[in-house]
This record gives structure tokens, C-alpha cells and sequence, in this order.
């Protein structure tokens, strides 16, 4: 039987109804008058009727069962299902019905329960993912401030004896500070971009700009390392619509790792250029690249690879997954890789303030 109209199932209810008495009734005159002729008196009417009750009875058997079967059975083990899934029982047999109305409600049921199975999956993944920040945060902020407290007692007991020794653990308890405030900064900035509650201020960006203050914010660092930084094709404006802060903070993190993970006298190539209504960028550097890996994880808060990204860095493994957000956030994109040369390359991009993304929405 196929799935039937709950307005079609009640005609053929009724029709049921007004049918069956009349067809034993013509039974029961033929008992009486071996013929179907309605015309022929019967001897007796009580035959007749007690047909027409019989079939009526029937009918209505017919109907009621029917009925039980078919909605009233579905519907009670319909609620029976609802009252599990409020007490959090989401392993239910919601059952089956031959009424269309019924079965559609049954199929909205199952597509209810499987979101609610992928809700509380991703809610016990969150949670997983929470303590594991905080366990990774508390880890990381721990090793700074303990090497801070025994630079700083030691200047008070005296063990810096010399103005060059206090001027050491002067340097180091500042340096120790400073990482500080940048675990702080980017487990502050990685939790607004989680929550999507960072403010963003929309503005007409020069992405070359942005890139090039990056760049001259990492000169000197660069330099330390005898690390060349080659750029190409800034010759030209590249304007998004974005916020200029942010869009900074995310190339300063993709050109940090490019820096850290570089070995010194190595290189590390920037390009920004137009990519259909793209503004798009590459960062390559000569270091030891992604293993594959880190390739799939590279973007995961807090992972960092053994190899390449450990904690004595001085992040906690958020840099890149804030770079992500912020990119994504500017309706974009941002990849990574490995060139052919050897080493990695990072490749983003942004729609151009005057592209046919933003006329478009």
C-alpha cells in the first residue's frame, strides 16, 4: 500500500461506511428471495436488517482498525518518541504510517534527531576542544611567568652582581613580558573570532600596504636572522573592503611563522597581485615546509607540529588559525602548502573592493 492522503483515507473510511450495509443488505434480500430484485417482496424484512446492522458493524470494524493501524498506533508511539527526546534519548525507532501526513512528520523526526546527534557531537567536541585551550593556555602561560618570578627573585637576592648582570635579567624578564602579553593577545583575539564578536570596521584597504607595514615590522627581525624578504609586483593599488588592523594582524602572524621557521641566511618571497577580482598574496619561505601532517592541521587551534612548531616559539599554536579566521572573516580565503623549490608557501586571497562579489550581494 502506498502512502495515502489522510484526506483521501477519510473519504475512503466513509465510503467504506455507506457501502458495507448496502451490499449485505442486497446479500441479505438474495438469502430471502433467491433473486436480486429489489422489486420482490420478501416474506421477511428481519434478514435485511440484520444485514445491514452486520455490515454497518463491519464497516466500522474495518474502519477502526484501520484507523488504530494506521494513526492512532503511529501517533502514540509518535509521542512516546517526542518524550524520549526531551529526556535526551535520541536512540529512538520512531515508527512507520501509511498516511502521507504522518509519514512526513516521521521523516521531519528523523531529520530532527540526526541534527540533534550532530549538535550534541560538535557540543561534546567543544568542550573537548575548551578544556584543552585552557589546559594548553595554562601550560604555556605557566613556562614565561615561572621563568619571570626566578629572574625577578634573583634580582631582588642579589645574584646579579654586576651592572651587566642586571642588565641581563632586566632584558630577559622583558622579553618573558612580552610573550606574555602575546599569548595573552592571541588567545583574546582567537576567542573574538570564535565568537564572532570581534569588531570589524569596514574600510577601503590597500591590501599591498597592509603587507608592506607587516614586512617593515618584521625587517629587523628578519635581519637578525640574516633572512633576505623579497617582494614583488607592489607597484599597483590593491583595494579590498575590510578592516586594516586586522587584516595586518593576520599577514603579521603568516610572516612570523615564515620568519621563525626560516633558517638563517635563508629567504622568504612575498607577492601580492590580482587574481581574477581577487586580491591575492603568497608568502614563501626557504625553511623546511609542512609535513603532510600539518598540511591538514595546520589551521586546528593549538596544533603545532613536533618538528617545526614547538613551544619554545613562544605561541601557543593560535596564530595561524587566528590568520584563517580574519581572511574568512574579509569573505576570503587562505591556503597552505609546499612549493616545488622546498619550503612552505601560504596563499590567500580577498575580493576587490570593486569586484562582482559585493555588487552581486
Amino acid at each position: 500500500m502506498k502512502n495515502i492522503r489522510i484526506r483521501k483515507f477519510t473519504i475512503l473510511c466513509l465510503f467504506i461506511i455507506l457501502i458495507f450495509p448496502w451490499i449485505f443488505y442486497v446479500g441479505g434480500h438474495f438469502l430471502e428471495t433467491k433473486s436480486f430484485n429489489l422489486g420482490i417482496q420478501a416474506n421477511s424484512k428481519m434478514t435485511q436488517i440484520i444485514a445491514i446492522i452486520t455490515g454497518l458493524l463491519l464497516a466500522f470494524l474495518i474502519v477502526a482498525d484501520a484507523m488504530r493501524r494506521y494513526i492512532l498506533i503511529p501517533l502514540e508511539k509518535m509521542s512516546v518518541s517526542v518524550r524520549q527526546i526531551a529526556e535526551g534519548d535520541l536512540d529512538i525507532q520512531l515508527p512507520s504510517s501509511k498516511i502521507s501526513e504522518i509519514a512526513e512528520v516521521h521523516d521531519g523526526f528523523h531529520v530532527m534527531v540526526d541534527s540533534l546527534k550532530k549538535s550534541f557531537k560538535k557540543q561534546v567536541e567543544l568542550e573537548n576542544e575548551r578544556r584543552f585551550v585552557i589546559a594548553a593556555v595554562a601550560h604555556d602561560l605557566q613556562t614565561p611567568l615561572f621563568a619571570l618570578r626566578g629572574y625577578l627573585e634573583g634580582l631582588e637576592q642579589g645574584i646579579a652582581d654586576s651592572p651587566e648582570k642586571q642588565a641581563k635579567y632586566l632584558q630577559v624578564c622583558k622579553e618573558k613580558s612580552v610573550q606574555l602579553d602575546r599569548l595573552v593577545e592571541d588567545l583574546f583575539t582567537f576567542t573574538k573570532t570564535e565568537l564572532l564578536e570581534i569588531e570589524f570596521k569596514e574600510n577601503m584597504v590597500d591590501l599591498s600596504i597592509v603587507i608592506q607595514n607587516s614586512i617593515d615590522n618584521f625587517s629587523q627581525l628578519a635581519k637578525q636572522k640574516h633572512i633576505s624578504i623579497i617582494i614583488n609586483q607592489f607597484g599597483e593599488e590593491f583595494v579590498v573592503l575590510g578592516d586594516s588592523h586586522l587584516l595586518e594582524r593576520s599577514i603579521n602572524n603568516l610572516l612570523d611563522n615564515a620568519v621563525r621557521h626560516t633558517p638563517c641566511h635563508g629567504k622568504i618571497f612575498v607577492e601580492c597581485y590580482k587574481s581574477d577580482n581577487n586580491a591575492a598574496f603568497t608568502i614563501k619561505d626557504t625553511g623546511e615546509g609542512f609535513s603532510s601532517d600539518e598540511l591538514q592541521r595546520v589551521f586546528e587551534p593549538l596544533y603545532r607540529g613536533e618538528a617545526s612548531r614547538n613551544r619554545l616559539t613562544g605561541g601557543i599554536g593560535l596564530g595561524m588559525t587566528i590568520s584563517k579566521r580574519i581572511i574568512t572573516q574579509h569573505k576570503g580565503n587562505l591556503v597552505a602548502g609546499n612549493h616545488l623549490d622546498g619550503g612552505a608557501i601560504l596563499s590567500g586571497w580577498i575580493p576587490l573592493a570593486n569586484s562582482s562579489f559585493y555588487s552581486n550581494t
